[in-house]
This record gives structure tokens, C-alpha cells and sequence, in this order.
């Protein structure tokens, strides 16, 4: 005969086992946010990075050319077209931004042979290069329209320009750029320079240029380090954007207001064109930028190719991730484009001694409701005043005599 002996066995109850996964439920959800903030504070690291990069480059490419790169600059005008903004497929119009030129100087040297010499390639239906002929003459055509979908070059992404926080990517836009230099603290004259209309400098397109843009950058003009004498370290030559998504954010889209823009850099942010119950987009019945016929291509940061404003250019005039507001017709594309980025409360600029500054959305802007600095003003928006936007637009003049006397 055997004889058992009675053990005690060990198991959860249905009641234990609810708590134990309710108790991990609940560390899961206070460990997702760690999480994502964990990669948010690295690509906000690796987009700093990449900036860095860039302002190595432009002071390599200064070391080598004497100069920084020229913000509009190109193979020129097309002897057939009357004006800049007829589309040439011949040309490119002087409309090429600082980051073309740059491109030998952040890793890109193949990039720039392909499109510093003629390229008998173009982008086919399904995105697979096919032959072409006649070949694209050296630079390409002018980056703006629908053509310049079919230059390779130009639907390159160059990893370099792309901060990892923004998400865009893709048709409608070509390769796109998280990064634009900076034209100073008022629009006035800010997509020709001192340029006319055929791209011929004339003395009164010159005075009104002189008078307006105040930044590191001026469109059609060469500029230098020796031009920036407020300090290196105390200005700003290129600031983040973010791309657009299409889902009509008033950083990424403009809207069009018709008078006031230049009065009123904030005027789009009074007169109805914001959503209410969404803040931070623009309501349905606003007209867009985009919605003039070029359409969809007017996204902020589309074309890296692009030196247009509003593909890779911004202003110190109205604070970080603020609306964009733009004036209403084609002779008067000029409007506030301010810099922005998806890092939570601010963005990051460049100075001219190449450092990388967070700056938040909370920034003395002084009187951002001020007219624009621009020949004729008087007060404090006459030209060779203070910038009227506090030290926000004093950081954006190369040479207006502001004091920075505030640790960024």
C-alpha cells in the first residue's frame, strides 16, 4: 500500500492576474512617453547636427570663394521669356537657392557634377530615370513649375537639409529642406534684391534693396562675412522650417490677405483667416497661397533647389512657428515667412560663427505689429533704424548696431 502526501499548490486567481496586467498596463503607459521623448530629444540632437554641418560648409565654401553663397543665383534669364517669373525650361532664371552651391561642401560632390554639367536624363511616370533629349542644360530649369518634376536633381532628398522630427516627404513636393537663410527683418524687396524684373540691376531696385534687406542674405547679391558687423555670434543667417504636411498649418501654408501685410506683419492672425476651433490652422474658407494656379507646389520647404522665400528663406520679424501671411498678387510675392520646426516650443537657428541655438517661440519680438522696415518709412521702421522687433529682429540684421546683451 502507498500512501500520499498532500502538497500545497501555488497558482494566481483570476483576481491577482487582472491586477498584475492592470499594473503593467499602467507602466506602459508612463513608459510611452519616456519613449517618445527619448527619440524626440535625439533627432532634436541630430537636427542640430545637420545644421552644424551646414554652417561648416558655408564657412568652407567662404574660405575658398571669398564669399558666402549667393541666395538666387543661376545660369541667368532665357532670351525668349520677357520677365523672372515666366517659366523657361532653358534656364533657371537666377532663382537657384544657397544650398545648390553648397552642395560640394556637405558631402554632396556627386550631386553637384550631375547638375553642374548638361544631363541627359530625366524622371519618367514611375520615377525611373529615362533618356533625354535635348539634354537639361547644366542647372536645370527654373525650379518652380511642373518641368522641374522630371529634373533629377531637383527630387533628390539630400539627408543633410532634412531635420528627422519633420514627416514630409514626397510628391506633391520635390526634394525637400528643413532649413532657410535668413533675409533679415523686413520683405521689402526680398525676392528680387536689387534686381528688376529682367534681372538687370537698376539704382532705384538697388536703394529699395539696401533700404529692406538687412539679413545675412540678400537675393542676386554676393555677400561676405566682413558685410555681417554686428558680430558673427550675435546674427542670424539660416534658420529651421517645417515642411508642409496639407493639412493647411499656418506655418507651412500662407494665407493670402490682400492689403496690410507690410502695415501689419500679423494681420493674418486677426482678420478671421485662422480656424478658432483649431488655432493652429487656417480655416476652411481662407484663400491659400498655394491656391493660386501653380497649386500644390507652394508648400514652405518643397524645392531644396528652389531660392524662392518660401522653399528656403525666412524672416525675424514675426516669432517662431507663427503664421505665415503672404500679399496677394504675383508682382507682390513677397510676405512674412517666419521659421518653425515639430520640436515642442521653438526652433533652431544658425549663427554666422556657426553655432546652433534653440530658440523659443516666446522670444522678445518687440512691436511685431510694426510697419516693415522699408525705404520711405519713418520712426522706427525707417531704414537704418533698429530692427521695431526687438532682439528676435535685431538677431536677423547683419549690420543695424543692435546691442545683444541676452544670453540665448
Amino acid at each position: 500500500m502507498t500512501s500520499s502526501i498532500n502538497r500545497p499548490r501555488f497558482a494566481f486567481t483570476l483576481v491577482e492576474l487582472l491586477v498584475v496586467i492592470a499594473i503593467i498596463g499602467v507602466l506602459v503607459g508612463l513608459l510611452l512617453p519616456a519613449v517618445q521623448a527619448a527619440r524626440e530629444a535625439a533627432r532634436r540632437m541630430s537636427c542640430s547636427n545637420n545644421f552644424k554641418q551646414i554652417g561648416l560648409g558655408i564657412h568652407n565654401y567662404h574660405s575658398a570663394y571669398n564669399q558666402m553663397p549667393k541666395h538666387k543665383t543661376g545660369t541667368g534669364m532665357d532670351p525668349a521669356t520677357a520677365s523672372w517669373w515666366i517659366w523657361s525650361a532653358h534656364t533657371n532664371q537666377s532663382q537657384l537657392s544657397v544650398w545648390v552651391g553648397l552642395t560640394p561642401f556637405i558631402e554632396q560632390q556627386a550631386l553637384w557634377s550631375e547638375m553642374s554639367s548638361p544631363l541627359g536624363q530625366e524622371l519618367g511616370p514611375d520615377g525611373n530615370r529615362i533618356p533625354k533629349v535635348p539634354s537639361w542644360t547644366a542647372f536645370g530649369p527654373k525650379p518652380s513649375f511642373h518641368v522641374s518634376f522630371q529634373y533629377p536633381p531637383a527630387m533628390t532628398e539630400i539627408p543633410t537639409l532634412r531635420c528627422p522630427s519633420d514627416p514630409g516627404y514626397g510628391i506633391p513636393s520635390q526634394g525637400r529642406t528643413n532649413y532657410a537663410v535668413c533675409l533679415g527683418d523686413s520683405f521689402a524687396k526680398s525676392e528680387s534684391g536689387p534686381m528688376n524684373d529682367v534681372l538687370i540691376a537698376t539704382t532705384a531696385d538697388s536703394q529699395l534693396s539696401r533700404a529692406g534687406q538687412r539679413g545675412a542674405f540678400v537675393a542676386h547679391r554676393s555677400m561676405r562675412f566682413r558685410d555681417i558687423m554686428d558680430g558673427l555670434s550675435n546674427t542670424i543667417i539660416a534658420g529651421e522650417i517645417t515642411t508642409d504636411l496639407g493639412d493647411r498649418d499656418i506655418r507651412t501654408q500662407a494665407a493670402r490677405a490682400q492689403t496690410g501685410v507690410k502695415a501689419n506683419p500679423r494681420i493674418c492672425e486677426s482678420n478671421g483667416a485662422i480656424d478658432p476651433s483649431r488655432p493652429g490652422f487656417w480655416a476652411e474658407s481662407t484663400v491659400l497661397f498655394s491656391d493660386w494656379d501653380s497649386g500644390s507646389i507652394y508648400g514652405r520647404g518643397y524645392q531644396w533647389m528652389n531660392g524662392e522665400t518660401f522653399h528656403s528663406a525666412m524672416f525675424t520679424i514675426t516669432p517662431p512657428n507663427s503664421a505665415a501671411c503672404w500679399r496677394e498678387d504675383w508682382a507682390g510675392q513677397e510676405g512674412v515667412a517666419p521659421p518653425s520646426s515639430r520640436h515642442q516650443g521653438g526652433c533652431h537657428v544658425l549663427m554666422g560663427d556657426g553655432s546652433v541655438t534653440f530658440i523659443t517661440d516666446s522670444i522678445d519680438t518687440g512691436d511685431s505689429h510694426a510697419h516693415i522696415v522699408e525705404q520711405g518709412q519713418t520712426g522706427k521702421s525707417a531704414p537704418g533704424q533698429r530692427s521695431p522687433y526687438g532682439l528676435w529682429g535685431a538677431l536677423g540684421t547683419r549690420a543695424s548696431k543692435e546691442v545683444v546683451d541676452q544670453q540665448l
